[in-house]
């Protein structure tokens, strides 16, 4: 299945599910729809060029409603998802929906801290952490945790904030100042859990990280997306406007470094 009939597919699934609206917000305002379904698409097709392998076992942490994973399952590809988000109990209601269009159920997810009850060794080709790593802290102690969940040459591939974008920095200031790291009381597991307060960083500093985590970043993975702000949207094409921050990544560092939004790359491991 191609990210952009998953996206149809899904587009249909949220006008029945209204408590999904809130973090999905396509069917909000008109004005932002192709904003936000860029954006959407390119994290996508991202990982489906990377991950499109049925025999290779991938864990997806901080896998949220589960809508990568349920991408991947409708692609053969069986995915575990952990998460610690409030909503978990919303995940089991969507097998039904898209069983209708693949087997959903190559997709599983449990409720777990990273830190408590980490996998086995050698267990995964593929680790995803998509709006996840800079929530994640200790930073060093969770890059070990994958680093041993990785088979030889698995790979780590993160779906990111950009953290030297200049505004996205100035609003998470006036958010959150220089607290980057907080502690937060768990319902579900009755603790409090440490973690990253918005805290994204550059590829410099992912990169350094990586580094000391015995992973390498592959130079060829890295990929900026989203420039142009909604207003851009208005009477435009969106597809020409892919076609610009292509264009605009290759021949702008300036513009790449600090004013895309989001930051794609794949770690592996050493």
């Amino acid at each position: 299945m191609t990210p952009e009939h998953f996206f149809e597919l899904f587009l249909k699934e949220l006008e029945q599910r209204e408590e999904m609206h809130r973090y999905y917000k396509f069917l909000g305002k008109a004005s932002s729809f192709h904003f936000r379904k860029n954006y959407f698409l390119e994290r996508l097709r991202y990982i489906a060029a990377r991950i499109n392998d049925p025999s290779k076992k991938v864990w997806d942490c901080g896998s949220g409603y589960g809508t990568t994973a349920l991408f991947l399952a409708m692609n053969g590809i069986s995915t575990h998802g952990t998460t610690l988000e409030f909503y978990f109990e919303t995940v089991a209601k969507r097998y039904t929906y898209w069983n209708q269009f693949g087997n959903a159920n190559l997709f599983t997810c449990s409720y777990e801290n990273l830190f408590d009850n980490p996998p086995a060794a050698v267990s995964y080709d593929m680790v995803i952490v998509q709006d996840t790593l800079h929530h994640l802290e200790p930073i060093g102690d969770a890059l070990a945790i994958f680093h041993k969940a990785l088979k030889p040459g698995g790979q780590l591939l993160a779906i990111e904030e950009n953290g030297s974008n200049v505004i996205q920095n100035i609003k998470l200031y006036k958010y959150r100042g220089n607290k980057r790291i907080i502690k937060q009381w768990d319902e579900k597991l009755q603790k409090d859990i440490l973690i990253g307060n918005e805290n994204i960083r550059s590829l410099a500093a992912w990169t350094a990280l990586m580094d000391r985590a015995h992973f390498h970043i592959d130079p060829a993975s890295v990929q900026y997306v989203r420039y142009y702000l909604p207003y851009r949207y208005r009477n435009t094409d969106p597809e020409e406007l892919l076609r610009k921050e292509a264009e605009m990544q290759r021949r702008s560092r300036f513009r790449r470094e600090y004013f895309f939004f989001g930051l794609n790359f794949v770690a592996e491991r050493k």
